[in-house]
């Protein structure tokens, strides 16, 4: 898949992963992978652009004596999340279109 459409496709599963309750990277990559690969290299970049875009905020929180980073999807990060939701029709017919291209071509 290509790099740029995997990385913001990446980023919305992570704010859909985040909607019912916040997490943590690993669970985060743990329950992501088997949708899209995902790595720590990958996803700790896209959290940190999502925090910047106040999509998520974060909080520590202790966890068998260490501090574990919990991310948490805002307001601002469902209403995204819901917008690009909204335009599921657009993609999948983009992705008919160059199906049936490839198809007859």
């Amino acid at each position: 898949m290509d790099s740029q459409l995997k990385r913001g496709l990446l980023e919305y599963c992570v704010l859909a992963f985040l909607l019912p309750e916040p997490s943590y990277g690993y669970e985060i990559i743990k329950h992501i992978s088997p949708i899209i690969h995902i790595s720590e290299s990958t996803l700790y970049p896209i959290l940190k652009r999502l925090e910047n875009q106040q999509l998520v905020t974060t909080y520590k929180e202790e966890y068998s004596g260490r501090l574990r980073k919990y991310y948490r999807i805002t307001v601002k990060g469902e209403e995204k999340l819901r917008i690009f939701y909204k335009g599921k029709d657009s993609v999948v017919g983009i992705y008919e279109y160059i199906g049936g291209r490839l198809e007859n071509g």
